[in-house]
């Protein structure tokens, strides 16, 4: 199953009020394993970006008065989301800006993708208790420690690790690790030799030791099978 782990960060907080996408930052995962594969664009906005949005995200003015406008790279972004179902903290947020970009920027059609809002998993799962990106960061034990402002990317490969402990968890040191590496590394796979056929019929002391112990299970399966 493929999916897709996004977030992004903008000029504001509306794009009713006229903020645009600053970042965009997504990466793929297939059968709860990210691949690899990422997509990252930082977009000019063809506006100020607001000094509060500033102090969040780090990206000034003068980072992105070089990079492309959104409509000059939709059709990459909407290639690598393809059909796959959209994983974001806050859903609504990204999603409204992203449709904005596309419908009154772009001239495309707005997202058709099932959408995973994981902030409506963490509220449900953990009913009144913090939910921010942070907030389950330090609940699962996932390392912010190079994380100082948010970044889309950053924030999408923190999101993924969440995101997996917030649907059933996943075993240790398999987060952000493709299938090649998997299967490379011996540390975590091992091979072990098949054990020989018992080649001797137990003996009556084990069968009587066996009838009685059955005996004292409720409801068994194996009371009066020979």
């Amino acid at each position: 199953m493929r999916e897709i782990i996004l977030d992004t960060e903008t000029t504001g907080l509306s794009p009713k009020d006229g903020h645009r996408v600053i970042e965009i930052g997504a990466l793929e995962v297939v059968n709860r394993l990210p691949t690899g594969r990422t997509y990252h664009q930082y977009l000019n906005p063809e506006r100020e970006i607001e000094a509060t949005a500033i102090r969040v995200h780090g990206i000034t003015n003068d980072k992105v008065a070089g990079m492309p406008i959104f409509a000059d790279v939709a059709d990459d972004f909407l290639k690598f989301i393809s059909d796959s179902p959209i994983v974001a903290h806050n859903a609504s947020f990204d999603i409204r800006f992203l449709n904005h970009e596309l419908t009154e920027f772009a001239n495309k059609d707005e997202l058709n993708n099932e959408i995973i809002d994981t902030l409506v998993i963490a509220r449900q799962k953990f009913p009144g208790a913090q939910a921010s990106l942070d907030a389950l960061c330090r609940r699962f034990e996932v390392d912010l420690s190079g994380r100082e402002l948010h970044g889309a990317l950053l924030d999408a490969q923190l999101l993924a690790a969440v995101y997996m402990e917030l649907t059933g968890g996943q075993q240790p040191g398999l987060a952000f690790a493709s299938d090649e590496e998997l299967l490379a590394d011996d540390t975590r796979y091992k091979t072990t030799a098949p054990q020989p056929a018992r080649t001797f019929a137990a003996s009556t002391a084990e069968l009587e030791a066996h009838q009685a112990f059955i005996k004292n299970i409720k409801d068994n399966l194996w009371e009066g099978q020979k």
